[in-house]
C-alpha cells in the first residue's frame, strides 16, 4: 500500500474513537499488551514521562517535550489527536514519523492486526513505541488519549507521572464525578514514581493521595510548590515570573503559548522539570528559556489560542468541555474587539447544555458541523443554542460558517472558531 492507502486502512479499517465515539474505547489493556509483546516490548529500551488529565495535557506535553529537546535530549513525543497530519501524533525532536515507517509498520504488523482486531488508538500506540525504539530516543513524552488506568498508553514504567487537572469530560465512560474521574486518571501513578497533579480539586485530592500511597508513590501537588507572578501579554508573548515558596525561580520567562490556561500548565511543566532533575536529567534554566519561547517551533504544537487572521482578528481554540470553554471566554473577554463573531461545532455523543450555557448571549453565532460521523448537526446545535439565546444561522461546514463569519465581520471585531477540536482541524 502506498501511505495513503495505509493511512486509508487505518481508519477504516479500526474503531477510531474520533469517528464512531465509545464503541471504539477498549476497557481492557490486552491489545496493546499483545501488540507490544509481537513487537518485543520497544517502550522498555527509552525513559518516559506520562502526562495525563483532563485539560492541558496537550500544551503540557509538547511545553516538556520542547524543554528535554532543547537540554538536549532526543525526545519523543506522542500525542493525540492530530488537527491535520496523522503523522503529528509521533514526532521525534519535533520532526513528524516519515511516511515510509508507518507503510512499514502496518504491512508488517497487518496480519497481527488483522487477527487481534485493535483499535486505531491501540495501533498508534504500538507505532509511537516501536518508532522511539527505531530512533533510540533517550526519552519520549506519552500523552493518555483518554482516561488513564485503561489507556492504552498506560502499559509504561514511566520516570514521572503527571496529571494537569480534573474536570467533567467523557463522563459516559470515565464517570460522572470527579471522584470516579480521578479515579481513572490516577491509574497511570505506578509504584515508586513520582507523581505531580497540577491543580488540587477537594473532590479529587483524597483520591490521588490514596492512590500514591497503594503505589508507594511521592505525590506533588504543583500549585503547593510553584505559583506565578507579575503577568503581562504583548503581541503573541506571554511573559511572567515562577515563584517557589514566594522566591522567584524563574524570572521573566517568556511563552509563545500566550491562552490564560498556560499559566496553569507552565506550574505543572515547571514542577515536573524540577523532579526530573532530582532523579537525574540534566536541564540548565537557559534550556527553559529558549524552548517555552519556542514550543509551536519545536513541536509544532497548534489550535491554542492560535491567531490565525487579522483585521478582523481570527482565534482558534480546541477547548470543548466547561473548563476548557471558560478559559477561552476568559481569552475573549481580555481580547480587545467591537462585535464577536462564535463559529461553533460540536460533537453529538456529549452533553452539551453546559457549554452553552457558559457561551456568551451578546456574540453572532455560526453554527457548523465538521465532517465526521460524530458531528451534532448543525442545525440541531443551532437549536439546542436558542434555549440559552444564542442566536445565528446553521451551515452545513465550518468553511461556510467560516465564510460567513468573514463576511460579516468588520476590521475591529474578533472572530472565534471552536467547540471542537475537529472544528479547528478543518480551519487550520
Amino acid at each position: 500500500m502506498t501511505y495513503q492507502q495505509t493511512v486509508d486502512y487505518l481508519y477504516s479499517r479500526l474503531p477510531m474513537f474520533t469517528r464512531v465515539g465509545a464503541s471504539a474505547f477498549k476497557k481492557n489493556l490486552d491489545n496493546t499488551i499483545a501488540l507490544c509483546n509481537a513487537l518485543d516490548n520497544p517502550q522498555t529500551n527509552y525513559k518516559t514521562i506520562h502526562i495525563g488529565g483532563t485539560n492541558g495535557k496537550g500544551s503540557t506535553s509538547h511545553m516538556l517535550a520542547a524543554i528535554l529537546q532543547q537540554a538536549g535530549y532526543k525526545t519523543g513525543l506522542y500525542t493525540s489527536p492530530h488537527l491535520k497530519d496523522f503523522r503529528e501524533r509521533i514526532r521525534v525532536n519535533g520532526k513528524m514519523v516519515s511516511k515510509s515507517f508507518v507503510t512499514n509498520f502496518v504491512k508488517q504488523q497487518q496480519k497481527l492486526i488483522n487477527k487481534i482486531e485493535p483499535s486505531f488508538f491501540e495501533v498508534t500506540v504500538g507505532m509511537a513505541f516501536s518508532y522511539f525504539e527505531q530512533e533510540k530516543v533517550d526519552v519520549a513524552v506519552i500523552e493518555v488519549g483518554l482516561g488513564g488506568r485503561l489507556d492504552s498508553t498506560n502499559i509504561i514504567h514511566p520516570d514521572l507521572s503527571v496529571i494537569t487537572n480534573i474536570s467533567l469530560d467523557h463522563t459516559n465512560m470515565l464517570g460522572n464525578t470527579f471522584a470516579e474521574i480521578a479515579f481513572e486518571k490516577a491509574g497511570i501513578i505506578k509504584p515508586n514514581t513520582p507523581a505531580i497533579i497540577g491543580e488540587r480539586h477537594p473532590e479529587t485530592d483524597a483520591v490521588f493521595t490514596q492512590k500514591a500511597t497503594a503505589q508507594n508513590a511521592t505525590l506533588i501537588f504543583a500549585e503547593d510548590e510553584l505559583s506565578i507572578a507579575n503577568i503581562s501579554k504583548k503581541a503573541a508573548v506571554l511573559k511572567l515570573d515562577v515563584l517557589q515558596k514566594n522566591k522567584v525561580l524563574l524570572k521573566e520567562l517568556k511563552l509563545d503559548l500566550t491562552g490564560t490556561y498556560q499559566l496553569k500548565n507552565i506550574i505543572t511543566v515547571i514542577e515536573a522539570v524540577q523532579e526530573l532533575k532530582k532523579i537525574g536529567y540534566q536541564i540548565p534554566d537557559a534550556a527553559i528559556y529558549e524552548a517555552l519561547r519556542n514550543v509551536k517551533k519545536l513541536t509544532g504544537l497548534q489550535g491554542r489560542w492560535q491567531t490565525l487572521a487579522i483585521n478582523p482578528l481570527v482565534i482558534c481554540d480546541t477547548g470543548h468541555n466547561t473548563a476548557g470553554i471558560s478559559e477561552v471566554i476568559q481569552n475573549i473577554n481580555q481580547t480587545p474587539h467591537e462585535r464577536l463573531h462564535m463559529v461553533m461545532g460540536m460533537v453529538k455523543d456529549k452533553d452539551i447544555s453546559a457549554v452553552l450555557a457558559l457561551l456568551p448571549k451578546q456574540a453572532t453565532y455560526y453554527f457548523c458541523q465538521p465532517q465526521l460521523e460524530r458531528a451534532l448537526p448543525s442545525a440541531e446545535l443551532a437549536l439546542q443554542a436558542a434555549n440559552y439565546k444564542l442566536k445565528g444561522d446553521a451551515f452545513k461546514t465550518v468553511a461556510e460558517a467560516l465564510a460567513a463569519a468573514k463576511t460579516n465581520a468588520t476590521r475591529n471585531d474578533l472572530i472565534f472558531v471552536g467547540g471542537s477540536t475537529f472544528v479547528v482541524a478543518e480551519i487550520i
